[in-house]
């Protein structure tokens, strides 16, 4: 999300973020996901926080939101000083478990609330198979087509990389300007390069868990992606090194773009355009076939709660009310992303707001491949991928050497992890 980029303290007086309050106060540090004021998540946690008071006269919560961009680094800074929050909803929490610094989640939230997580986003959320950080609210992907620019170039929409290719071709002669937005830019090209990869046969891990970034089907992948769509010039004019997701997001609503790959909230964005679009399963190579449907990726952001103040017995109270079904749904449906647990998944499945194009989202999600945020060097190596990956397809570039270098970094930072 492109975030607000002010701090913004919440229902409290005034603590500074990672304080430790007095014994019934809790501190909750949370990414801003609205992109102006006025979608700020302030309104959210105030009423949430609110509620959640006078439901416990006794517990009080104090939330700061902190941009997208800053967060990770922030909360860092608290644990270092000793000033953790007591809670945190971020994009990472691995480095934090693998320091002990943790609850569990079996040591906040009662049986019934652990197992409500959808496995997936339980599966990532565990080391080993302790839960430590709780998936809140998530999105998966989908590739995106602009309906009318298929129809004048005469395309339907691809099942597979060559039909991907000529679908891009056929676009590029009707003066598209981005036959294929390929976001290989530093926000997130960490998501389109693993939607690629996945498509292959290849993936950031094997099936271990261990890092496979410089497989033989990753480098297949990259040859193929900057051989046969990069030099051709069916990415767009702008190299996909320089091209970042929200960008490539704001050209499709343009209608300059063909295909991407992007999650609900585009598609709701697009219908709020009058655009017609469509959604497909990202196409696969020759190496799956045709009718294999490759892990669609997803993402989730996690909250977790740090030991250092010693408020387990609150905290667990807060998280079981902020996971009920009607405040995880309140939340995901603000910004169109998708929630973490069954019963909301199946609220929201059932709800009368739901069309097709939603429910391919949840439905992908519940079988979805997610970055491997348990590994403790992820925060690194996701970073390493985002500033080198775009550096394969460039002219000149030679994705085996990149990929091995990000391989080689991803096992510096695991040594040092």
């Amino acid at each position: 999300m492109v975030v607000l980029g002010l701090l913004v303290p919440l229902s409290g007086c005034g603590a500074s973020p990672g304080s430790a309050g007095d014994a019934g106060t809790l501190v909750l540090v949370a990414a801003e996901y609205g992109d102006t004021q006025a979608t700020s998540s302030e309104a959210f946690w105030s009423k949430v926080t609110d509620d959640f008071t006078a439901a416990n006269p006794g517990i009080r919560v104090e939330v700061t939101l902190l941009p997208w961009a800053d967060i990770d680094r922030e909360v860092t800074e608290m644990v270092k000083d000793g000033k953790a929050p007591d809670i945190a909803l971020m994009g990472s929490y691995s480095d934090f478990a693998a320091q002990g610094r943790l609850y569990s989640a079996d040591e906040l939230l009662s049986v019934s609330a652990e197992a409500n997580f959808l496995a997936p986003l339980a599966d990532s959320g565990s080391i080993g198979s302790t839960l430590y950080g709780l998936p809140f609210v998530a999105s998966s992907r989908l590739l995106f087509y602009n309906e009318t620019l298929f129809a004048k170039a005469g395309v339907k929409a691809p099942k597979t990389w060559s039909e991907l290719k000529a679908a891009a071709k056929a676009l590029k002669t009707k003066g598209v300007e981005y036959p294929y937005a390929l976001p290989l830019g530093p926000e997130e090209a960490h998501a389109e390069a693993m939607i690629w990869e996945l498509s292959n046969g290849g993936g950031y891990a094997d099936s271990s868990g261990n890092y496979s970034l410089a497989s033989a089907q990753n480098i297949k992948t990259w040859n193929w992606v900057k051989n046969e769509l990069v030099a051709p010039g069916l990415t767009g004019p702008v190299p996909p090194s320089k091209l970042n997701r929200a960008e490539a997001f704001a050209a499709f609503l343009r209608g300059e773009v063909g295909m991407l790959n992007g999650y609900p909230s585009l598609y709701h964005q697009a219908r709020a355009k009058g655009m017609d679009v469509g959604t497909v399963a990202m196409p696969v190579s020759g190496t799956l076939g045709s009718g294999e449907a490759p892990p669609t990726v997803g993402v989730a952001d996690w909250m977790m709660a740090f030991k250092q103040n010693g408020k387990r017995t609150e905290i667990g109270k807060f998280l079981e009310f902020v996971y009920q079904d009607k405040n995880l749904s309140d939340f995901a449906g603000r910004y169109h992303l998708l929630p973490s647990t069954v019963s909301a998944s199946r609220a929201l499945a059932g709800s009368e707001g739901m069309d097709k194009t939603d429910n391919e989202f949840l439905t992908a999600l519940e079988s979805a491949r997610l970055y491997p945020v348990n590994d403790p060097s992820w925060m690194v190596v996701s970073d390493t991928i985002k500033r080198n990956i775009g550096r394969a397809v460039e002219p000149g570039g030679d994705p085996k050497r990149v990929l091995e270098e990000i391989a080689a970094k991803a096992k510096q930072a695991g040594e040092q992890g």
